[in-house]
């Protein structure tokens, strides 16, 4: 029987559920839960897998990130509840060299890094998927708030239909070949209080489970500590000087400071707000000046994952709407392709703050397809 004429089921495969295996990722926490749980209702043949990423013992007393000791646990108590296999893999080391490593590195180097979008790209989607495929699964889905659209050129990647809960900015690096084997289920839901609802129809105990807010090595929002504990004596002291050369103070490093911040500086008595404009690594110095400097038009970006129907290269300009920071809306640009890989991209309107290590995402205007994205460095 051709392909086409074969019924499909719920996650887009031509055989019943039973005989379907899906492989979820959790996290412990509402959404994968749901994913878990919904799946192994509608009959299909689920493992749960859930990723431990650093020390349990440690992890136990962190609360409010995902990942930790007691998200293993709410975890394993959803499969267990629902009747399907859980499996707890340690990634420890792999999550250190791919992800914690590269963090620290491009802190020291001024930079303000997306470890979350890292993660997606280097352990979740590649080795766990990877995983995913030696258990013999058909697909792996994941409780992220993004859509898998099929196009006429195969699946395409979607923001959310709930704008509010959009994980695209975190996911761009996805390529077309894992995008074939990933599913979303969550895309479509209009609201997280669709979700929590789904959780209490399922009798989870994960139904009113907070969100978490914090990178899951830096529960408490300390990056600079985390820092400092991974490179020891790397936090040199420096001056803060302005922009004309002034210099206004004196800082103990750094990795303490992002691009466009104005508060704690310690600075005060200046008749003009001051923002950070630029972190000279190399001289130590946190430069700021008034906020007119921080707006530019242009932003280079590197390591590009293309999800266009055609070649990026086979145009000379692509109108596009790109997010510089995840809680900033798209803005309209145009994206140019340079023949060594890398691309720049214009803004028709200034942003404000655009920071090396941030990822720029490319979508399309007026639409909801995301295109792909790379990643915003200095360009020089």
């Amino acid at each position: 029987m051709p392909l086409d004429t074969q019924k499909l089921n719920s996650l887009g495969l031509p055989k019943p559920p039973a005989e379907t295996r899906v492989v979820v990722a959790m996290s412990g926490g509402v959404d994968s839960s749901v994913v878990a749980a919904m799946l192994a209702e509608e009959g299909y043949d689920v493992v749960g897998v859930t990723l431990q990423l650093y020390d349990h013992g440690a992890a136990l007393a962190k609360k409010g990130a995902c990942c930790a000791g007691v998200d293993i646990h709410d975890a394993r108590r959803v499969a267990e509840q629902m009747g399907f296999p859980h499996y707890v893999l340690d990634y420890e080391n792999i999550f250190k060299d791919a992800v914690i490593e590269e963090f620290a590195e491009s802190y020291l180097g001024g930079a303000t890094p997306v470890p979350c979008i890292r993660c997606n790209e280097r352990v979740k989607f590649k080795d766990l998927l990877e995983t995913a495929k030696d258990l013999d699964a058909d697909c792996m889905a994941t409780g992220h708030y993004i859509q898998r659209k099929l196009g006429e050129h195969g699946p395409e990647l979607h923001s959310a239909a709930d704008a509010n809960r959009d994980q695209s900015y975190f996911l761009f690096s996805t390529t077309p070949d894992q995008l074939e084997f990933l599913r979303f289920p969550l895309g479509h839901l209009q609201s997280k209080a669709e979700t929590r609802a789904l959780a209490a129809k399922y009798g989870l105990t994960v139904a009113d489970k907070p969100d978490s807010q914090d990178i899951c090595f830096v529960p408490d929002g300390n990056y600079a500590g985390v820092i400092e504990k991974l490179r020891p004596g790397s936090v040199a002291p420096g001056e803060i000087v302005h922009a004309d050369g002034r210099v206004l103070g004196h800082h103990k490093g750094v990795i303490h400071y992002t691009i466009g911040q104005r508060r704690g500086l310690g600075i005060g008595g200046l008749d003009e707000p001051l923002y950070v404009v630029k972190l000279d690594v190399d001289s130590r110095r946190v430069v700021v000046g008034p906020k007119e400097m921080l707006s530019t038009r242009t932003v280079p970006v590197r390591e590009i994952n293309w999800l266009g129907d055609v070649p990026l290269a086979s145009r000379a300009e692509w109108h596009v709407s790109v997010k510089v920071r995840s809680t900033r809306p798209p803005r309209e640009a145009i994206l140019r392709a340079r023949p060594d890989g890398t691309a720049e991209v214009e803004l028709l309107t200034p942003e404000e703050g655009v920071s090396p290590g941030q990822a720029c995402v490319f979508y399309e205007t007026g639409g909801t397809r995301i295109l792909g994205g790379g990643w915003i460095w200095r360009g020089y």
